[in-house]
């Protein structure tokens, strides 16, 4: 008899599970980058005081922003696929959170859609509160929800609060990056202390965040912030960091866009270190524990990441087409 296409009773290669580990990592990362800087535009939309700037602003994430939302639904179906039990703990733990972060994206998308319906000076006011608190909890909500997770604390702890702030500072800051290089040398003038401003307070909320985690232990991770991979990833964020508020300064926007990316991709990665080898703390669940049987899993290699390879391609397709200037009736008008 020939062996099957597919093994049964093995992974194709044996670290799969760790390999799928990155994987959705991946897809958390992407998703903090790409929607981090639409939530930023969102908060930097309540700073705008004429109507000109605020179409200014809407028009530069308006092609993408559902796209951008993509990574939230990978980040979910890849780990419902490889590792359910942890998903279905995630959510069940912390239902609240998950709720109240969907209403806010809910509320992030209906402000700009309904703001068109009506030309009503009033009406229009209603629907900016809504994008911008929107914009404002969603971050805010799904890093508590991230604290809660890596750091089996509560909800109100210092470790989830912190994560939670940093995810609104971190977005700030690149959402300010990515207008400053889209939308013109005055409003990049107008924004840039905004987002130096924000790169500051991220900054200073990881070292609080690695400070409590050291003096507290929470989630065990006490010893993950001493080792070195913590203390690389830490540094190149520093620099990052500190290297886009130079940028910034100088005008440099487009090289600032790429070092405020910088600052949440870091902070995936570090949190993939806090994770790993558990992928849910609060019970010690291990991802070799909660991954899936090896069929199931190299069935989701063989027929997802052909997927995965075509959405990247897809992304990198798409923010080609609107990588020009913006202005308040779109990009390249």
């Amino acid at each position: 008899m020939t062996d099957p296409m597919i093994p049964v009773d093995a992974y194709l290669v044996d670290s799969l599970p760790e390999i799928w580990f990155g994987v959705v990592l991946f897809a958390l990362g992407m998703y903090l980058v790409l929607d981090g800087f639409d939530f930023g535009i969102g908060l930097l939309y309540a700073t705008r005081e004429t109507e000109h700037e605020r179409e200014k602003l809407l028009s530069a994430f308006g092609p993408v922003w559902d796209a951008n939302e993509v990574w939230l639904v990978a980040f979910g179906t890849m780990l419902l696929a490889a590792f359910p039990r942890a998903y279905s703990r995630l959510l069940a733990d912390h239902y609240l959170l998950a709720i109240g972060f969907v209403l806010a994206l809910l509320f992030r998308g209906l402000g700009p859609e309904l703001r068109e319906q009506r030309h009503d000076r009033q009406w229009q006011r209603y629907c900016d509160y809504l994008f911008v608190v929107g914009s404002f909890f969603a971050p805010l909500l799904f890093g508590t929800l991230a604290g809660r997770w890596v750091f089996d604390a509560a909800t109100l702890s210092l470790p989830a609060l912190l994560t939670g702030i940093g995810l609104v500072a971190v977005s700030v800051a690149t959402g300010a990056a990515f207008i400053a290089a889209k939308g013109g040398p005055v409003l990049a003038s107008d924004l840039r202390p905004y987002g130096v401003g924000a790169t500051i307070v991220y900054l200073g909320g990881v070292v609080a965040l690695l400070a409590t985690v050291v003096l507290t232990d929470a989630g065990g991770a006490a010893d993950t912030v001493r080792s070195l991979p913590a203390a690389v990833v830490v540094g190149l964020s520093v620099g990052a960091g500190l290297g886009g508020i130079l940028l910034a300064r100088r005008g440099s926007y487009r090289a600032w866009v790429a070092s405020a990316f910088a600052l949440p991709a870091l902070l995936t990665v570090l949190l993939a270190l806090f994770l790993y080898p558990t992928i849910y703390p609060p019970t010690g669940l291990t991802l070799r524990a909660a991954v899936v049987s090896p069929l199931a899993l190299n069935l989701v290699t063989v027929l997802g990441l052909p997927v995965l390879v075509i959405v990247l391609w897809y992304f990198t397709y798409l923010y080609r087409v609107f990588s020009g200037p913006i202005d308040a009736e779109g990009y390249g008008s």
